[in-house]
């Protein structure tokens, strides 16, 4: 579209030297497609789906590397919490590199470095060589969940937030059995170093499809901007809050520790499950990872169930999230509670079968009310830090205290005990309910903040 000269000669839209007002011509909007950023959550989703594909295909291949290098239980084991600690360690620091950074160039990075590790875990030719190449699986894979929903979310409206957030966590579960199941099948046709291959080669196909379709330039162009805070044209304005920001407001605590606390007894179910059907119900191993599996399924279905029940309660009135949360976890304290404690049978395992279902239900709840809480220049850092209280007081704590305390007590006597940690996430959820109007508050000041020099960067 062509520029009309102005009484001065000047084309309109153009800005004088001498000026100190700029006058920007309005630009015609342009329809935005509502499938593309479909299209990035299911791209997105399926990179987390080979993440968690390619660090749980070495459970599947455990007996056969045991048997090829003669590896002890606690080298095994190594293999595995490499990849935890890894992750535990990286995932907020390359969180906060990825909110600065760019976290399309960086969620390209990481998928290629997992899928290329998982490659050499595929050519690994003794232990050393596989830990080394799981140590760079863990890399790759530390900052993918927080990074990869705060991607997600960033061109959705918040009403839709906890059903992303929820489907995004699902995922893990998903891909855990799905990686089991196929690496399983793959190792008994081909051998184990198929298993690997598989995944990697998933992993690379996956992330130049994600390269093709997703850039940063597209994203800006869906970001929905639907803050209080945000400008009335529809763009936000372009601010960085100091990290800091993550950690001074009561209610975002409140949320980490939620998600702790409701995380440890779902993290007991997807560890001990398999003991459990084998020593109480007399189930041979394989039979017991196959049930345990259904209890991971129910898992991660409750997740994305309960993150789509949220966003409907929650959508006239964002607040809502907060009590849904509480409610899931009321029902998974009472149904884990009596379940555990009654003798084997139909009933207990119809009990089991609901608490697992809502046991992480509050997962797309505290996502969403994160990414609520917090300003947009840090929300990956943000969730980051929520995956590392789920990870910290759940993933890792909570199959840990279980396993000392089945030491004393007994396993079924240990489990029975796990449903109350829901007790402190109900106490979190209540008391960030009360707090979160003075949160919403503070993410206004800060948002709305004069920039510090450094701080605002060009549209």
């Amino acid at each position: 579209m062509g520029l009309s000269p102005t009484p001065t000669g000047q084309p309109a839209g153009t800005i004088e030297d001498d000026r100190s007002e700029q006058v920007a011509a309005p630009a015609p909007e342009r329809p935005r497609s509502r499938i593309y950023p479909w299209l990035v959550a299911g791209l997105a989703f399926a990179l987390l789906l080979s993440d968690y594909m390619s660090r749980q295909v070495l459970s599947a291949v455990f007996p056969m590397l045991k048997a090829d290098w003669a590896l002890s239980d606690s080298q095994l084991a190594s293999l595995t919490s490499v990849v935890a600690l890894m992750v535990g360690l990286l995932t907020f620091p390359l969180s906060l590199l990825a909110d600065r950074w760019g976290r399309v160039r960086s969620l390209v990075l990481m998928a290629v470095m997992w899928s290329l590790a998982t490659l050499c875990c595929a050519i690994a030719s003794n232990y050393e060589q596989m830990l080394a190449a799981r140590f760079f699986v863990g890399v790759g894979e530390a900052a993918y969940g927080s990074v990869g929903i705060a991607l997600v979310l960033s061109v959705f409206s918040s009403r839709k937030h906890a059903s992303l957030s929820g489907l995004f966590m699902a995922g893990g579960s998903f891909g855990s059995v799905v990686g089991v199941s196929l690496g399983g099948v793959i190792a008994v046709n081909v051998g184990w170093r198929w298993s690997f291959t598989a995944m990697a080669v998933l992993g690379l196909i996956l992330v130049a499809l994600f390269r093709a379709v997703v850039t940063e330039s597209r994203l800006a162009q869906y970001a929905v901007h639907d803050d209080p805070v945000a400008e009335s044209d529809g763009v936000a304005p372009a601010i960085r809050v100091p990290v800091s920001t993550l950690f001074t407001n009561p209610a975002v605590w409140c949320v980490y520790l939620a998600g702790g606390f409701q995380m440890f007894t779902a993290a007991v179910l997807l560890s001990w499950t398999p003991s459990f059907f084998n020593r109480y119900y007399d189930m041979a191993l394989d039979k017991a990872g196959a049930v345990a599996a259904l209890f991971v399924l129910l898992v991660g279905t409750g997740m994305v169930v309960c993150g789509i029940i949220t966003d409907r309660v929650s959508r006239t009135d964002p607040a809502r999230k907060w009590m849904t949360a509480v409610v899931f976890c009321t029902i998974s304290l009472v149904a884990l509670g009596i379940g555990f404690r009654l003798g084997t049978g139909a009933p207990q395992l119809i009990l089991l079968g609901v608490g697992a279902f809502f046991s992480a239900g509050c997962s797309g709840p505290t996502a969403a009310m994160v990414a609520g809480l917090t300003h947009e220049s840090v929300r990956s850092s943000a969730l980051g830090t929520l995956t590392i209280a789920n990870n910290v007081l759940g993933l890792a704590l909570g199959p840990f205290v279980i396993g000392i305390l089945a030491d004393r007590l007994g396993l079924i006597e240990s489990l029975s005990l796990a449903p109350l940690f829901y007790i402190a996430a109900i106490a979190a959820l209540l008391v960030g309910r009360r707090v979160y109007p003075a949160g919403l508050r503070k993410l206004a000041t800060q948002s709305t903040a004069p920039a510090r020099v450094g701080d605002v960067e060009t549209i």
